[in-house]
């Protein structure tokens, strides 16, 4: 009789729409980084032109085929933006249950404007664009800023969650969470300052694979403990 009683109460929590709701949330969040980073590199050793040692992923949106990063862009930010709902379900109540997750989401939500505003034609690419810097638009301007915005609520995210799991004991899961927030801060520092150099741009590669590995674990491990809170 006990184990009856048990299985009908797993199958009720197992089967909790808001519980199911979280999940599907949080799943956008696993998906977020493999599909962006993929996607971009597939493009990055394909794209004529295009060299990884001198040019950003964001300048992979010009040119006959940047609308594949156009699209990759704004998916992976709508997918930020479902995933920032999910985590502040999943966070609630605790430490950081309302600035994480809208952290998170104003990264995803800068992405889309990254996606809405290209960033200009420099240093060779397209294939025709003149060496050197080039001149910078207003969609630019606009790039660059939301940009700037995105990439410091993500790493100050990092730093929540640090706080949100050592408040939890996870004391492995902060200190990774506050070493991927300070690489990512360098690797931005790097490109910021880098004016074109290869290592300042690998640099901010690697930083953005490394953040984007974060958000897939912080996802993966929050969908696996996800509780109802409503």
């Amino acid at each position: 009789m006990t184990m009856i009683g048990t299985t009908r109460n797993t199958s009720r929590t197992a089967c909790d729409p808001a519980t199911s709701v979280t999940k599907s949330l949080l799943g956008y969040g696993v998906l977020a980084g493999p599909f962006y980073v993929s996607v971009a590199l597939a493009q990055a050793f394909t794209r004529d032109g295009f060299d990884p040692t001198v040019h950003p992923w964001s300048m992979l949106a010009l040119g006959e085929h940047g609308w594949i990063q156009v699209a990759n862009l704004a998916l992976t930010g709508l997918m930020l933006v479902a995933f920032g709902v999910g985590l502040r379900r999943a966070l609630r109540p605790g430490r950081g249950a309302c600035w994480a997750p809208r952290l998170v989401a104003a990264y995803g939500l800068s992405m889309v404007a990254a996606a809405a505003f290209p960033a200009d034609a420099a240093f060779g690419f397209p294939v025709g664009t003149p060496d050197g810097p080039g001149a910078v638009s207003w969609h630019g301007m606009l790039h660059l800023a939301a940009g700037a915005v995105g990439f410091t609520c993500l790493a100050v995210a990092c730093f929540v969650m640090a706080r949100r799991y050592r408040s939890d004991g996870r004391r492995g899961w902060a200190i990774a969470s506050r070493i991927v927030g300070v690489l990512f801060l360098a690797g931005f520092g790097a490109v910021a300052g880098g004016g074109g150099a290869a290592a300042a741009n690998l640099a901010f590669t690697a930083a953005v694979i490394t953040v984007f590995g974060w958000l897939t674990a912080v996802a993966v491990d929050r969908y696996r403990n996800a509780s109802l809170a409503s």
